[in-house]
C-alpha cells in the first residue's frame, strides 16, 4: 500500500503483483495542479509529485486506485436545516416571523427537546431556532455579515426585503460584489444573507 499524499488526503494505491517490485521516488517537482488540503477536504496551494518506478517480471499487474476525481456519493440531497442559537426565543420569533415572514413548522418536535426552540420553514428547508447559551461573542463581529459565519436564503426580490428592513429600522449591508444580495443580523448577532435568484 503506497500513499501519494499526506495522511489527511491519502490516496491509496494497492498493487496486486506477480513478481513485481516498485519504489517511490520523490521528485519535489510542483504539480500542474498545485494544492494543499483544507479542513473541508478540498485542495488549495502547492504540492509535490511523487513518482513510482518499477519493474515487472511477470505478466500480471492489477492496480486498484481511488482518485481525487472519483465522486464521493452517499446520497446528499440538500441542506435539511440550519441551527441558530438565540438568547430569547420570543424575541427571535418576532424577527423571523413578523419581520422576515417565516412560518413555524408545527410538525417538528418543539416540546421533545430539553430547551425551547422553533422550526421555521425556509422554502422546503428549515431554520431551527434554539434557545441556548451562545459560546460566540456578540460584540466585535464584522459589520458586513458576508465576512462572518452566515446562512444564505434565496429570495426573489432583494429590493422588497430592503424596504421591509428599512421600515423596521433593522441595519443591513448590501453585497460588496454588486450582485443583488443583502446581509443583516438577528438580535443575537447571527448573520443572514438573502440573495436574489431567478424563480
Amino acid at each position: 500500500m503506497a500513499s501519494l499524499l499526506g495522511p489527511s488526503a491519502a490516496i491509496s494505491l494497492q498493487y496486486k503483483l506477480n513478481r513485481t517490485s516498485f519504489s517511490a521516488v520523490s521528485t519535489n517537482t510542483p504539480s500542474l495542479f498545485p494544492h494543499t488540503v483544507l479542513g473541508n477536504g478540498r485542495y488549495q496551494g502547492l504540492c509535490f509529485k511523487t513518482k513510482a518506478t518499477g519493474s515487472v517480471e511477470g505478466s500480471v499487474l492489477e492496480k486498484e486506485s481511488a482518485s481525487i476525481s472519483d465522486k464521493i456519493d452517499y446520497g446528499v440531497i440538500g441542506v435539511h436545516h440550519v441551527g441558530i442559537l438565540c438568547e430569547n426565543l420570543d424575541r427571535s420569533l418576532e424577527f423571523y416571523q413578523n419581520i422576515l415572514g417565516l412560518e413555524i413548522n408545527e410538525a417538528r418536535p418543539h416540546d421533545k427537546l430539553p430547551y425551547r426552540g422553533a422550526w421555521l420553514w425556509v422554502g422546503s428547508e428549515m431554520i431551527h431556532l434554539m434557545e441556548l447559551p451562545n459560546p460566540d461573542p456578540l460584540t466585535g463581529r464584522p459589520e458586513h455579515g458576508g465576512r462572518d459565519r452566515h446562512a444564505c436564503i434565496a429570495i426573489r426580490d432583494v429590493s422588497k426585503l430592503q424596504a421591509i428592513l428599512d421600515k423596521a429600522g433593522i441595519p443591513y449591508t448590501l453585497s460588496r460584489s454588486g450582485r443583488p444580495a443583502i446581509f443583516t443580523r438577528d438580535a443575537d448577532a447571527n448573520a443572514l444573507e438573502f440573495t436574489q435568484v431567478d424563480a
